[in-house]
């Protein structure tokens, strides 16, 4: 049993099942694999749902999970039918409203099944909040962390109040007018069980404040609300891009970009990662200059995501769409301008990040934006890094980036246009300041932080 319990959507591993023996494997990029980092070395329980078939067969069989580096995993067992509807109101409304991606003319539709949406997430929170009361020990501090388990603290406030909780978004959180949206009663149901941990956690001071706006206006009093950015693990990330497979797809990247310039982005395939108007804008950039067709390449890696929503199916369409009829505008046989690589290859995209010109980071919202700060302590080349204003990183980063205006397409063409005409001797120095600032925080120092600000569970009053 560990005084220290992380909770999470899913796992810190890639677990696989050979013989009746668990295999542990190392997770994609994203939230876990940096917070796993961070755990390493000391005693610490994870507690997630089981969502791959490997995982609900380590649930359903309780097969032990191997300990690695003193880090334990439970995985709770969830009804299909639950896990389903929870990813369509996790991902189909919270996702949306905290990126701002309703268009509100079509979505969302708040109808029956919307209701029983939101009556399986709550169910799939307290079974996430049930295993933490079974298995976190007495006085333990609990790190519940994002969208997806906004309700565990409620729970935990009323069965386990001798827990020191903490709340923490990775997301960006709506503002009060996007709140709106969402009934009332869910509105304020979802305010008042993150008010009920002992403090609650965001990248930056303007999701922060938006949080206590809307906890104001639903008459929610909040609990203590800390800002802790999170950056990278340099360490960690210098010893991967030194594996035989990092190298090896750094020598196969070397020859496809055969002496161009390489702009490059890596995301998943994600509306709020803005991927088309990225492309709209290197189409204007070609169309200004046709001749840097055949020495800039925009390669962009993108893994898929959430798929079984028409929205992302639509999306990718239309990504793919893009991509190739920019081929069919401005390349030839023998070398395309855009090279589009749908799949989860992290050995691939570490190799361009590190090897990058132009790093395009145009999100509409992020939380924070962690592919920005990769690639600032991995480039080798003094690459520029081209940010969105609306990256949560951009509080951080903007004064050593190219800011972009995530809307505007020329803005961005122009943008990008300037990161590849700036002089090298700007381009080191820009580069230096941008390798220093995404060393702040890193995950270990992130998570002492933040395990630090937990508070006893509380249950809130109105204020």
């Amino acid at each position: 049993m560990s005084a220290l319990v992380v909770v999470a959507n899913r796992g810190p591993h890639t677990l696989s099942v050979d013989s009746g023996r668990v295999v542990v494997g190392r997770a994609a990029g994203g939230l876990a694999p940096s917070l796993a980092a961070a755990l390493e070395g000391r005693r610490s329980l994870w507690i997630a749902a089981a969502t791959t078939p490997d995982e609900k067969e380590v649930a359903a069989r309780a097969l032990a999970v191997p300990a690695t580096e003193g880090l334990e995993v439970q995985l709770v067992e969830v009804p299909d039918e639950v896990a389903a509807a929870h990813r369509a109101f996790s991902n189909g409304t919270l996702w949306f409203l905290h990126h701002g991606l309703f268009d509100r003319c079509r979505r969302p539709v708040i109808d029956r099944r919307w209701h029983e949406a939101w009556r399986r997430y709550r169910e799939y929170n307290a079974l996430l909040a049930d295993e933490i009361v079974k298995s976190a020990p007495r006085s333990a501090t609990v790190v519940v962390n994002d969208y997806q388990l906004s309700l565990v603290g409620g729970r935990l406030a009323d069965l386990r109040p001798d827990l020191r909780t903490v709340y923490f978004t990775h997301t960006p959180f709506c503002d009060p007018d996007e709140l709106r949206i969402l009934p009332g009663s869910v509105a304020r149901e979802l305010l008042s069980a993150i008010a009920g941990c002992g403090a609650a956690g965001f990248h930056t001071e303007r999701w922060a404040e938006n949080f206590r706006r809307c906890a104001a206006e639903h008459l929610v009093d909040p609990p203590e609300v800390v800002v802790v950015p999170l950056g990278v693990d340099t360490a960690r990330l210098a010893e991967l891009a030194m594996s035989p497979s990092a190298q090896a797809a750094r020598a196969e990247l070397d020859g496809f970009v055969a002496g161009r310039r390489l702009i490059f982005r890596s995301d998943r395939l994600e509306l709020s990662k803005n991927i088309v108007r990225g492309f709209l804008a290197f189409e204007e950039l070609l169309e200004a200059e046709p001749d840097l067709a055949a020495s800039v390449v925009f390669l962009a890696h993108l893994y898929p995501s959430r798929e079984e929503l028409p929205e992302y199916r639509a999306y990718r369409n239309e990504v793919e769409r893009t991509a190739a009829r920019l081929n069919e505008r401005f390349g030839n046989p023998g070398r395309q301008p855009v090279a589009l690589e749908i799949a989860d290859d992290s050995d691939a995209s570490m190799a361009a990040l590190g090897a990058y010109d132009v790093l395009v980071v145009n999100a509409l919202r992020d939380g924070m934006n962690l592919v920005a700060k990769e690639g600032a302590v991995l480039n080798r080349r003094g690459g520029v890094l081209c940010l969105s204003r609306e990256a949560g990183a951009f509080a951080e980063l903007g004064g050593a980036s190219l800011a972009i205006e995530p809307f505007d397409v020329t803005g961005t063409a122009a943008v990008i246009r300037r990161a590849l005409e700036m002089p090298a001797g700007e381009r080191r120095a820009l580069a230096g300041r941008l390798s220093t600032l995404a060393s702040l925080h890193p995950p270990a120092e992130w998570l002492a932080t933040v395990e630090s600000c937990a508070r006893p569970a509380r249950r809130p009053g109105p204020s």
